[in-house]
């Protein structure tokens, strides 16, 4: 979510901290890693080894799941054919009068239902951010052969639930600030604090299948999901779980969230045509476009999931997370937060950067951060003519902290059919974007490895490594 069209946000208090910080910085080429064995010869007398992937079963991850609530639709399968198709989920809102704001449009989901997944009490009290959660955390254990009695054949107290949120419940803070100065303190529902937290989306989806192992939830801006999944499969590899399901959640499309990022001047303005304003890596793009929904894995250890005959999409090699500390809003223009964040995710799958032909990239259609996101993806792979980079938000829009969710759930499907979905809306190109985006129409592509980026404000960087699983 990084990179504001405005300057208005760029003063900062940390001013005098920018002075010194980044020249105390090791640049990725001066860092001393396992890349560096895997990419060059002249390591040949380095004690560094060259990447090794896990063989522990009890460490290895995999994924048995997977679940979401999106803009087309709750099912996994439609999801990914719609993305293939090239198809928009963007259109004007009308969940609420958005006729003033300069932005009239984003992905709304229409039609929800959830009936069959919440009973109907709870159903009409929820935040849409806690529905969306608990509808696609049960569509993935759905996924992952566990629904009904199937559930009870599993040690609780190791699976655990780790599904963030970037916003929270949003439209309980914002009805009960208005019940507070429209009608006092008394008309302010129960519910307002519990519905309103970060973590209840975790917790309430624990208290619904009866998951007693580690559970919380992670904020980080529109890199909450894949610093989830990171954290949840290192709860699996500490042995402190066998299963996690994680992900991220979120419903922010309403008047007090739309309002504020227009106050950041962070969204696009195409009004005229919502459906190609989402336009990454192209040179008109003006903004990024809300989205919404869920997107969740169900993660094991490799060892938890065959001694249960779990069927298995896919593998997680590993993942990583870290900061700029450079900006509340903006990226660092050199990419060099991004850079060191692929290199040690890397690292963590024991993954030369030979190995990886797809990116799905953060890609919000921001002015700087599109141009950011590549230059620091070239920093660690020198040669790119076999990569492949397409932008999922294109079609969906900005998802928040439900993006990296969405996202690993099309990586895992372009792993498993052998077809990446195009980047729409690909009319005026960056010249400096040299990388194959999949421009306007899908490609039959063999993955080898795939890394998924997310970014958020406050400089989070956070990437994670997917690949076929090979016994």
């Amino acid at each position: 979510m990084q990179a504001l069209q405005s300057t208005s946000l760029r003063s900062s208090p940390l001013n005098p901290l920018h002075q010194k910080p980044h020249n105390a910085i090791k640049s990725p080429t001066q860092r001393l890693s396992f890349i560096k064995a895997s990419s060059s010869s002249s390591t040949s007398n380095s004690t560094v080894s060259a990447p090794k992937r896990e063989k522990d079963p009890k460490k290895r991850i995999v994924i048995t799941g997977m679940g979401l609530v999106s803009v087309f639709g709750n099912e996994v399968d439609a999801y990914y054919d719609k993305l293939l198709a090239g198809e928009s989920g963007i259109g004007t809102i009308d969940r609420f009068d958005a006729s003033k704001f300069p932005t009239r449009f984003g992905g709304q989901i229409r039609g929800f239902s959830a009936q069959g997944y919440i009973d109907g009490k709870n159903d009409r009290r929820l935040d849409d951010c806690l529905r969306y959660c608990i509808v696609a955390g049960k569509k993935a254990l759905e996924d992952a052969n566990l629904g009904g009695d199937n559930l009870f054949k599993i040690d609780k107290e190791k699976a655990g639930v780790l599904v963030g949120t970037g916003m929270g419940g949003l439209t309980v803070f914002s009805d009960g600030v208005q019940s507070l100065i429209e009608k006092g303190h008394r008309k302010i529902t129960p519910f307002f604090i519990p519905y309103a937290i970060t973590n209840m989306g975790s917790a309430l989806l624990a208290i619904e299948i009866g998951f007693m192992g580690p559970n919380y939830s992670i904020s980080t801006a529109c890199a909450t999901s894949n610093y989830c999944f990171y954290a949840a499969a290192n709860h699996i590899r500490r042995g402190e779980a066998d299963m996690m399901i994680a992900g991220g959640t979120e419903a922010a499309i309403i008047p007090i969230g739309l309002g504020g990022f227009v106050a950041c001047r962070a969204l696009s303005q195409r009004n005229d045509d919502p459906k190609t304003a989402s336009r990454p890596w192209d040179r008109d793009r003006d903004g990024f476009v809300m989205g919404e929904g869920a997107g969740v894995l169900v993660m094991e250890s490799l060892e938890h999931a065959m001694r249960r005959g779990a069927p298995i999409i896919a593998e997680y090699l590993g993942g990583a997370v870290n900061c700029d500390a450079y900006h509340m809003t903006d990226p660092r223009a050199d990419g060099l937060g991004v850079s060191s964040c692929i290199e040690r995710s890397l690292e963590d799958a024991g993954v030369s950067p030979e190995e990886v032909n797809y990116i799905n990239a953060h890609a919000p259609s921001t002015i700087a951060g599109d141009l950011a996101e590549i230059n620091a993806i070239r920093k660690v792979f020198k040669n790119t003519s076999g990569i492949k980079i397409n932008a999922t938000k294109s079609m969906i829009g900005h998802c928040l902290g439900a993006a990296g969710g969405l996202e690993a759930i099309a990586s895992v499907k372009a792993i498993t059919t052998g077809w990446l979905h195009p980047s729409i809306n690909q009319f005026n190109p960056e010249p400096s974007v040299e990388f194959d985006t999949v421009a306007n129409k899908k490609q039959q592509h063999e993955v080898n490895v795939a890394i998924s980026n997310s970014f958020g404000f406050g400089g989070h960087n956070s990437v994670v490594v997917f690949s076929a699983f090979k016994p």
